[in-house]
């Protein structure tokens, strides 16, 4: 969790703009950079990666960023950046929608999608960079919540907005342990601070079917290692029927065993992170998986490798 600085004091007048442009693309992806005067253009940036995430400050001059159709024919990855503006708001267009967003709220843009990106004034942001992959583990289609004002100022959005400034400011050991706990909590307090938006915005369902969708994520997340969860039971527990139950994760491309399967998978991941001591057949066994070449098949098809091979990645690191 070292971090790394860049500023624009370091390269000469005629070399600034090409400098930032550089820095930028390494720090988040290549985007078009439109500057009001490039040779007198001043900026700083600062970045921590941690993992699978990274969290970066970026303080610069009026400045516009455009990610363009041949940026993304060469990505190798789908990637979010999370913005959260201190000081000047930003003006934030894609797919057809625009947003200003200002100083107390947060927006989530694609990087697999062309975009415009803005501020008027001097600006001071900062900025999470995650893979798609890691968020949607965690909360169903998160593209549904681009190009929105989130809530930044209460509730989980306030938590979420001050771990990411906490943890940038914060010169930690580079602990390979801490890293992936604190990764994990950012990347929880993100799908949260989405499901608190889901709830209260129409595009997302009627606000009851979204209440009910939330209680369900709740009870899933507080019963991943009880034997008996299953729809049954979270039906019985939210008070509806099974079929209102099934009609209710249409919304959301999945079923509602697909997504207990898919949080334990995520939570034996989790786990596998945080206590190297315990074997791959307890955790297995934990998380519900009676069959240890079942987990196996799997946990690779979810994350690309076996729980071994994962295990074996974690130590290498």
């Amino acid at each position: 969790m070292t971090l790394t600085q860049f500023s624009t004091e370091s390269a000469a007048a005629p070399q600034r703009a090409a400098m930032w442009s550089s820095v930028i693309a390494e720090t988040y992806f290549p985007l078009q950079l439109n500057f009001r005067s490039p040779e007198t253009f001043k900026g700083q940036l600062s970045r921590r990666q941690m993992g699978q995430i990274s969290v970066s400050r970026l303080s610069t001059e009026p400045l516009q960023f455009e990610r363009r159709p041949h940026h993304i024919k060469s990505a190798t990855e789908e990637e979010y950046l999370v913005t959260i503006p201190l000081k000047s708001p930003v003006v934030f267009r894609q797919l057809g929608q625009e947003v200003r967003c200002d100083p107390g709220g947060f927006i989530l843009e694609r990087g697999d999608e062309p975009y415009r990106f803005s501020y008027e004034s001097a600006a001071d942001l900062y900025v999470m960079k995650v893979g798609r992959q890691a968020l949607a583990d965690r909360i169903p289609n998160p593209d549904r919540f681009c190009a929105k004002v989130l809530n930044g100022y209460s509730g989980m959005g306030a938590l979420f907005s001050s771990m990411v400034q906490g943890v940038h400011k914060q010169d930690m050991a580079n602990d390979p342990r801490s890293t992936s706990v604190l990764t994990r909590h950012l990347l929880e307090l993100l799908s949260l601070s989405l499901e608190e938006v889901g709830v209260e915005d129409p595009g997302a369902g009627s606000s009851v079917r979204a209440a009910h969708l939330r209680r369900v994520e709740q009870i899933i997340r507080d019963n991943l290692r009880n034997p008996n969860l299953s729809p049954d039971m979270i039906a019985d527990k939210c008070g509806i029927s099974k079929r209102y139950l099934h009609e209710l994760f249409k919304d959301v491309n999945g079923t509602v065993s697909q997504r207990i399967r898919d949080r334990r998978l995520l939570a034996a991941k989790d786990m596998m992170e945080a206590q190297p001591q315990k074997s791959i057949a307890e955790i297995a066994y934990t998380f519900g998986f009676s069959e240890q070449a079942q987990f196996s098949r799997l946990f690779k098809a979810a994350f690309g490798e076996t729980p071994s091979g994962y295990r074996a990645t974690l130590r290498q690191a």
